[in-house]
C-alpha cells in the first residue's frame, strides 16, 4: 500500500469517527418526543469524547503521511522564491547604476 493511500485512509476514518459521535447521539435521542440545541449538546456528553479525541489522532496521523510530499511542495516553492528575489534584486541594482 502507498504511503498517499494509507493518509487518505486515515483522514477518511477520522471523518468516520467524527460523524459517529453525532449520528450516536441522534440515535440515542431518536425516541424523544421533542428536540433541543442543549438536550442534543446533554445527548453528545453522554456520547463522550472517545470518537472526537480518536478522530484527531486519526486525522493528525493521515496528514503525517502527507507531511514529506507537503515538505518537497514548499522546498519547490522556496526555492522559485528565492531564485525570483535574487533576479529582481540584480533589476533594482542595474536600475540604481544607470
Amino acid at each position: 500500500m502507498h504511503r498517499r493511500t494509507v493518509g487518505v485512509a486515515f483522514i477518511v476514518i477520522a471523518a468516520f469517527l467524527y460523524s459517529v459521535r453525532y449520528l450516536t447521539a441522534a440515535i440515542y435521542g431518536s425516541n424523544l418526543s421533542s428536540w433541543s440545541s442543549e438536550l442534543f449538546a446533554d445527548m453528545l456528553t453522554y456520547v463522550g469524547s472517545g470518537p472526537l479525541v480518536l478522530s484527531w489522532i486519526a486525522l493528525i496521523v493521515g496528514i503525517g503521511f502527507f507531511y514529506p510530499d507537503i515538505r518537497k511542495v514548499m522546498k519547490k516553492k522556496f526555492v522559485t522564491i528565492d531564485e525570483n528575489w535574487k533576479e529582481a534584486e540584480i533589476h533594482v541594482e542595474k536600475k540604481d547604476q544607470n
